[in-house]
């Protein structure tokens, strides 16, 4: 592939518009596939001078192939283009790895990374909640999809033919089932919902621990209590007094209690704050 060639075709890619996974797909088929000999002078280039104009070279010649492992992942629910995006991050991985001298074409090499990479997206992207965390549960996840011959749960025998395959347990294939078959649901229920399925319905309320209930209570009783007779310590206008200013729906304004026991609003104030000064000694004891 000649200079010009590779210059076209890295304009073709990088310079469509930002976010255009469309546009950017048009252009993958539009570069052109290397051949074997030219695949070979690239990667020599790269692997003796670490050129990186050749890497390049290889990487947008085979991003094509990483649009199709992509598409092969579409049914986890996950944005093609991070799909895309992930088996790139492979490529480039590939590419740096890669040796020409081994005698295998850059492909065969870099499907490996690029559905690695891929396989770590889905798995941490699938599931709120990890869904396979052993060597033996990813390779699991992966095949029990196409192990299945139909949507509905798999029987006894398929299981354990399954579980044989995979060389795992049946207890393990089952688990992997259950995993597959449930869906996320969110923690605050959702307006268009039954709020009764949300999870936060099912928490216990903070009020609910019944020592807290009874303690509340409890001190709810001997403050009223304390307060009562706290109140009959005081003489009659004193106690009027601060019943009406604060123990009644209605507070009394100095104002009106002024005029109804005729003295100043200042001296209703003053004996307010002696039998309030009085009460909190005697709630004390």
């Amino acid at each position: 592939m000649t200079a010009a060639i590779a210059l076209r075709d890295s304009k073709l890619v990088l310079g469509g518009p930002i976010g255009s996974l469309d546009h950017y797909i048009q252009a993958m088929r539009a570069v052109s596939v290397l051949t074997k000999e030219e695949e070979f002078e690239l990667a020599t280039r790269l692997h003796e001078k670490d050129d990186l104009e050749a890497a390049q070279q290889l990487i947008l010649s085979h991003l094509r192939f990483v649009v199709h492992i992509a598409r092969g992942y579409s049914g986890y629910g996950l944005p093609l283009g991070d799909l895309i995006q992930e088996g790139n991050i492979g490529l480039m991985k590939a590419v740096k790895r890669f040796d020409p001298k081994v005698g295998v074409r850059l492909v065969s090499f870099a499907v490996h990374w690029i559905r690695a990479e891929i396989h770590e997206y889905v798995l941490k992207n699938w599931r709120l909640v990890k869904v396979a965390t052993t060597k033996a549960q990813r390779k699991l996840f992966f095949n029990l999809r196409k192990a299945k011959k139909n949507l509905g749960w798999l029987s006894k025998t398929e299981t354990e033919i399954v579980a044989k395959d995979l060389g795992v347990s049946i207890a393990e294939v089952t688990r992997m089932e259950q995993r597959l078959s449930g869906y996320d649901v969110s923690y605050d229920a959702n307006p268009t919902d039954d709020e009764d399925y949300a999870p936060v319905a099912y928490l216990p309320s903070p009020n609910s621990d019944p020592a807290e209930t009874v303690e509340k209570a409890n001190w709810r009783s001997d403050t009223h209590n304390r307060l009562d007779h706290a109140l009959t310590e005081l003489d009659t206008r004193s106690r009027d007094i601060v019943a009406r200013r604060w123990l009644g729906e209605k507070k009394a304004t100095l104002h009106e209690l002024a005029d109804e026991y005729d003295i100043s609003a200042e001296r209703i104030r003053q004996i307010e704050a002696n039998a309030i000064s009085k009460l909190k000694k005697f709630m004390v004891l």
